[in-house]
This record gives structure tokens, C-alpha cells and sequence, in this order.
């Protein structure tokens, strides 16, 4: 296999990089926002004409959520221009296009968790121009995998844990929001299930190509969330004493985008058709050392 990421410096191109770096009998071609704009057209089909990927994997997004609220051009630029430009690429190559999606896309108003054919409803900027993307993928790529996720945590860039890490050595207390459920997901697991997929499709006779979700289990509030993070890292010797934390609702918590209080997303067609399990996110708390900066490490 050729494999063409795009975003490869993001929590999910970072350790799709990682993986694939240990992998005989594929050839990899790692693209960082510099070395490959996506929302440049005439870029994006330089690149690809010249490398002639097999599979194409787009890690690149704009998901500065509250940013996207003034930052509209910016977003769509990115979240729906740029996966428009690969899958035309892509479908010119007869490559495959793996493009990650999100959660939200949808209103979070539901008392289940989603899956693929529930009805979208965006309540964001950021949302809506995912579902963008979403859609000029289907029609501009017949081989394509959109992999929708929530809640997404790693090593590398900004997240959740890092952010609960960085104010535990801080604050004595922390207000967190409880009214907000979903599955946190390792960006490590979001990298393996989809070099696992494309791999599937490469020896699949009969691929089965379209909508899929993926996230982590047991689902949770962002409050729960950090108490595990805060009683892992108290475990691990990173923190010596464990924040007061206090759970508050979304409306004592403003933002400028809306979340979804429904971020769970059904992962049963993933697991049925690639036997893909859903993200162990607990696992991926037990070496919290490697999400500090050595700025953090103030313990």
C-alpha cells in the first residue's frame, strides 16, 4: 500500500505516523499542514499525481470549535473544501479516502447513542461545516470511509486530559460540566482502526465502503472524565494531591459553539464489519506522564 496523510502532525496524524513507520510493505508519505495546504486545489492534485497513493488518509481538520463561530470561512475552508479537493483526488487515482468526521454533526438531543443512519443536525459552525465535508466526500469519492469520533485524547497537540493535567497542578478545585455525555477516544486507537480498515479494504473482494462510528467505552460525563484522569494520575505519582472537583451544567459554562449533550455514538457496525472494538480509553490513562509538557511537570 502507498499512504498519502494529510495532518500528519495532529493527535491523530501523529500517531498514524508512529504505526505506520513499523509496518513493512508500506510506503508512507506524511504531509504536515506546511508540506500540503488541502484547501489549495492545484496543491492537493500536485501531491497526489506525484506520489499516486492507494489509500489517502485525511487527519487534517480545523477543530477549534469555539473559533469556528467567527472563524466560518477558515472552517469550511478546511473542513469542507479541503476533503472535497482529496476525494476528487482520490477518485481520479481509484484511491481510497479515509476522512475522519465528528460527532458534531449531530444535535446531541437524543436519548440513545447515534448511529450512522440517524438524522444530522448540527448546532455548530464547526459542526455544519463537517458535515460539509461529509457530504463532499460521499459525492466525490465512490471509495471512501468516513470515520466519525468524539472526544479525542492523545500525546501530542492540545486536549481534554492535557488541559485537566495542566489545571490539576494548579487549581485545588475545578468546576467540570456533567451534563454532557459521549465516549472519550484515544488517538492511538482512532490511527489503528483506521490502518486496520484500510488494510481490510485492500484484501476485501467485496469492500464495504461508506459510514462508520468510532469512540471509546463505558460512555461518560466530562465530569467522570476527569475524575478518572485525576485518580490515574494521583495512582502514577504525577499528581500529589487530587483537585476538589465539582460537577456543574452546561449553562454554567458557557461557550460560543453549542455542545452536544448527546456525544455517545453507536459503534456496532464498525465492530461487525471490521471487528474494530470500541476505544479502550481507560488503557490509554495508565502512562499519563506521556501527555505532560515538561512545562507541566510541576509535581
Amino acid at each position: 500500500m502507498r499512504i498519502l496523510i494529510t495532518g500528519s502532525q495532529g493527535q491523530v496524524g501523529h500517531c498514524l505516523v508512529k504505526q505506520l513507520t513499523a509496518k513493512k510493505q508500506i510506503t508512507m508519505l506524511a504531509c504536515t499542514k506546511d508540506d500540503l495546504d488541502i484547501t489549495d486545489r492545484q496543491a492537493v492534485i500536485k501531491k497526489v499525481n506525484a506520489f499516486k497513493p492507494s489509500v489517502i488518509i485525511n487527519a487534517a481538520a480545523y477543530t477549534a470549535v469555539d473559533n469556528a463561530e467567527s472563524d466560518v470561512e477558515k472552517a469550511y475552508a478546511v473542513n469542507r473544501d479541503g476533503p472535497k479537493y482529496l476525494a476528487e483526488a482520490a477518485e481520479q487515482h481509484q484511491a481510497t479516502l479515509l476522512h475522519l468526521s465528528t460527532d458534531y454533526v449531530f444535535s446531541g438531543c437524543n436519548e440513545a447513542p447515534y448511529r450512522e443512519t440517524d438524522q444530522t443536525d448540527p448546532h455548530s459552525v464547526y459542526g455544519a461545516s463537517k458535515l460539509a465535508g461529509e457530504l463532499a466526500v460521499q459525492r466525490a469519492c465512490s471509495k471512501h470511509i468516513i470515520l466519525r469520533t468524539a472526544w479525542v485524547f492523545g500525546e501530542q497537540g492540545g486536549n481534554f486530559v492535557k488541559t485537566m493535567l495542566r489545571l490539576a497542578s494548579q487549581r485545588n478545585t475545578l468546576n467540570v460540566v456533567n451534563d454532557q455525555l459521549g465516549g472519550p477516544t484515544y488517538a492511538g486507537d482512532i490511527a489503528s482502526a483506521l490502518i486496520r480498515i484500510a488494510q481490510h479494504l485492500e484484501e476485501d473482494d467485496n469492500p464495504r465502503y461508506g459510514l462508520y462510528h468510532f469512540t471509546g467505552y463505558p460512555h461518560v460525563s466530562w465530569y467522570e472524565f476527569a475524575s478518572a484522569i485525576f485518580a490515574c494520575a494521583y495512582q502514577q505519582g504525577i499528581l500529589k494531591t487530587v483537585p476538589t472537583v465539582t460537577p456543574i451544567s452546561t449553562a454554567e459554562y458557557p461557550t460560543p459553539a453549542k455542545r452536544p449533550a448527546n456525544s455517545r455514538l453507536d459503534t456496532t457496525q464498525i465492530m461487525a464489519q471490521f471487528s474494530i472494538p470500541p476505544s479502550d480509553w481507560q488503557c490509554a490513562l495508565t502512562n499519563l506522564s506521556d501527555y505532560q509538557d515538561e512545562s507541566d511537570a510541576s509535581n
